[in-house]
């Protein structure tokens, strides 16, 4: 025999008794708030290192760190290679890149040692050197180098989750004009920084016409690209 105080679902009940409770003081002409759900970011608790708009310290420094200029109209030259062995992801993965970031080029790592490559680069006016590599050989590439050239400075990334174009639903072919930067949520003083670098392997001067944009979107420290 069931209790008589029992109940088949008390989540359901307590969901119905809310919006009854809701609609009664709508008829009654009390104001009702919209419900705004609780997410790990409306409620992270205030960050001393966020930057606030116009912050002229911030723009002061900007102005002459290692990126600002790209932001004049300096052109970047992107090398891109691996590590001493890449499997067959890994090539297709390269292949990708080549068609997203604008003047960029691959060169085949050989022997050579990192230290041997920045001196090569820097000796030919390129501005960034990328090395993507795998912890084991054959399996996806899971490290994502950044080195800015000539003085840094250097981010490494960790890979995971990755996803070719073709493997998207309705994807499309690439044009070969510049993309449009979107940079979001990078709002802390190193988030402002680790945005400048990406945004240092992109030409400023989008052309829209072609449709293109290139996406970083930060989102509690992982980087959906």
């Amino acid at each position: 025999k069931k209790a008589d105080n029992w109940v088949s679902n008390p989540k359901k009940t307590n969901k119905e008794e809310r919006r009854k409770k809701r609609r009664e003081e709508k008829e009654a002409g009390v104001e009702v708030s919209p419900r705004v759900p609780n997410t790990l970011e409306n409620t992270r608790e205030a960050d001393d290192t966020v930057v606030q708009e116009a912050d002229q310290e911030i723009i002061r420094e900007e102005a002459m760190d290692e990126f600002a200029d790209f932001f004049r109209g300096k052109q970047p030259k992107v090398l891109i290679t691996t590590g001493q062995r890449c499997g067959a992801l890994t090539e297709r993965f390269i292949r990708e890149l080549l068609q997203v970031i604008p003047e960029s080029m691959y060169r085949h790592r050989r022997q050579y040692t990192i230290p041997e490559i920045v001196q090569y680069c820097k000796h030919r006016d390129f501005t960034a050197v990328i090395v993507i590599e795998e912890s084991n050989y054959g399996f996806p590439p899971d490290r994502f180098w950044i080195i800015s050239l000539p003085d840094g400075p250097t981010a490494l990334f960790r890979l995971s989750s990755i996803k070719l174009r073709r493997s998207l639903p309705n994807h499309g072919a690439p044009t070969s004009h510049f993309p449009e930067m979107i940079l979001h949520n990078f709002t802390t003083r190193v988030g402002h920084r680790v945005a400048r670098l990406f945004a240092s392997m992109f030409p400023q001067q989008p052309e829209f016409e072609g449709r293109r944009v290139a996406t970083f979107h930060n989102m509690r420290d992982f980087i959906f690209f």
